[in-house]
């Protein structure tokens, strides 16, 4: 049978037992083995990779191309653990190894959901999608790891803004007045962040940039669609979707 639940680390999923099984001795085989694979082993780590985390980078890899000839920075809110900021910051490297105006911007508590509202349904709880305590600071060695391999490396063209985005985006827009947003993710999940932070970037959105979110249309999380229909109107835009993700949609500005 398969049901919607919540997984050790607070996140909604739709898993049978077998399927949860099969990802359990995955995950046994790969602590066993990541050790021992060397020099490697991140080459070889793949052999344990599912085709979730291929199909997510494909599906950023499709997102990506579409800003190619739009000028202006990358902004993800709700980073958690940072897969997709490193998946960007490689696909930068890959697509576009010259262009260091594309600078790429994390923003997340890195604490959990710190308030839930009604829109938001009754499945989810304060302190959901929590990391660890200075996380930031462990995933901002991570990405520079990532970039140091790329052109240009001397340039950090990412950075990491902590806490509650409604509440940092503004000061963020301050502190970049020359800032227009090519993409803007939206993974916060949950109504009122989703719907302040979209209403506060607008002015910085030009006619090609590509608004992302993760889970419109998903009855685990109804606040997102919900603050999406309130602040752009879903009758008035036309959203597009990936074979490869069941509930990210995206949509073009201006189109």
């Amino acid at each position: 049978m398969t049901k919607v639940m919540k997984n050790t680390n607070g996140e909604l999923t739709q898993r049978t037992e077998d399927y949860s099984a099969r990802l359990r001795r995955l995950h046994e085989i790969a602590v066993d083995l990541l050790p021992k694979y060397g020099a490697n082993w991140h080459r070889h780590s793949a052999v344990i990779s599912r085709r979730e985390q291929l199909a997510r980078t494909l599906y950023y890899h499709e997102l990506y191309q579409n800003i190619l000839d739009v000028p202006g920075v990358i902004c993800e809110f709700g980073v958690q653990w940072g897969a997709t900021l490193s998946t960007l910051i490689n696909l930068r490297t890959i697509l576009e190894p010259f262009n260091h105006s594309r600078f790429i911007y994390g923003f997340d508590t890195f604490e959990g959901f710190n308030k839930i509202s009604e829109q938001d349904g009754n499945l989810l709880k304060v302190g959901d999608y929590s990391t660890l305590d200075q996380f930031d600071e462990r995933l901002d060695e991570i990405l520079s790891l990532h970039e140091a391999d790329a052109p240009s490396s001397h340039i950090k063209k990412f950075e990491l803004i902590k806490g509650d985005a409604s509440q940092t985006v503004g000061a963020w827009l301050t502190r970049n007045p020359h800032a227009i947003i090519s993409m803007a993710i939206f993974d916060m999940d949950l109504y009122e962040p989703t719907k302040a932070v979209l209403e506060k970037i607008m002015p910085r959105l030009t006619c090609g940039s590509i608004l992302v979110f993760d889970e419109l249309n998903y009855p685990g999380f109804p606040g997102e669609t919900t603050a999406v229909n309130e602040v752009l109107g879903l009758n008035n835009i036309r959203l597009r979707r990936s074979a490869m993700q069941p509930y990210c949609a995206w949509a073009v500005f201006g189109e």
